[in-house]
């Protein structure tokens, strides 16, 4: 175990000499449960739950996916990969079947390990996820300058992130988190939520800049995983002001997805999202999912 600033961080190995680390939160003898963090990220934002999880009874896993924080950078990986690092994951922790929680560009990663390893996962919620790019008719502009940089100048892309982790671990914590939210003053915010965020993007590129940047690319192209083909429970959380994963994404997800509910949060933006569907998402982890819009 790495000595980590939210206590024991596990790696593991996968395949191709690869490691991918996680760290745990909440009730150690509760309900398993993966939380996949957004792009950029990292397991550091999984302690937002901690209370929570606690409380609800959940034994929460939260991995860095590969070229974020400590686990190794896999620059070729698509979602349909996603299973090959979470996998081992769940078998390091000794857990057969799971429920996966995914927020923004955890989302997708989410919905992709219900779609192929259907066996190993109870439930999914995707909390403020990205849609299929062919779901969603009209992006935000910063999101396609992102994906665009991340096919055609990665090497440009990852030294803007390197200079973003720089600027961030000495900016005041709030002005980090302004760019989660539209809506929500980020001086309204709690000081532990302002500094986590702030935390898990420093964190995100503490080791590699490569993870962000497959991302960006890899979520702007066609899914090589099939919503259609999910067959596990899907609650979908939405803000109706998100301004980085519009709401019309996820009402389109929701027809292609046949298990799919959809909660839409009023008022609520990207960040604000996360925070409000806590106690929900977990409660509906810990016991039969309910609700629907």
């Amino acid at each position: 175990m790495v000595p980590d600033a939210d206590g024991a961080l596990r790696t593991v190995s996968t395949a191709a000499d690869r490691r991918v680390s996680y760290a745990e939160y909440g009730d150690p003898d509760g309900t398993p449960v993966l939380f996949l963090h957004g792009t950029p990220g990292s397991h550091v934002l999984g302690g937002l739950f901690d209370p929570e999880a606690t409380r609800a009874g959940v034994r929460l896993l939260a991995p860095d996916r590969p070229g974020y924080g400590r686990s190794t950078p896999w620059p070729t990986r698509t979602l349909a990969d996603t299973a090959a690092f979470v996998t081992p994951v769940l078998d390091d922790a000794g857990v057969d079947v799971a429920g996966v929680v995914g927020f923004s560009g955890g989302g997708p990663h989410a919905l992709a390990l219900a779609a192929t390893r259907p066996a190993r996962i109870e439930r999914v919620d995707v909390v403020a996820g990205a849609p299929p790019p062919s779901l969603d008719h009209r992006p935000p502009t910063a999101q396609r300058l992102l994906a665009t940089l991340a096919t055609v100048a990665p090497p440009l892309l990852r030294g803007l992130f390197g200079v973003q982790a720089w600027v961030a671990d000495r900016l005041p914590p709030r002005t980090v988190v302004a760019q989660y939210t539209t809506t929500t003053d980020p001086a309204d915010l709690p000081d532990d939520v302002v500094e986590r965020v702030r935390r898990d993007f420093v964190a995100a590129f503490a080791h590699h800049r490569h993870g962000a940047v497959t991302e960006f690319d890899l979520l702007d192209r066609a899914w090589d995983v099939s919503p259609s083909r999910i067959d596990v429970p899907v609650h979908l959380w939405h803000g109706d002001r998100d301004a980085n994963a519009p709401l019309a994404g996820a009402r389109h997800l929701r027809e292609r997805v046949p298990t799919a509910d959809l909660t839409v949060l009023d008022g609520a933006d990207h960040l604000s999202t996360l925070l409000r569907s806590r106690t929900p998402v977990l409660d509906g982890q810990r016991a039969a999912p309910t609700g629907g819009e």
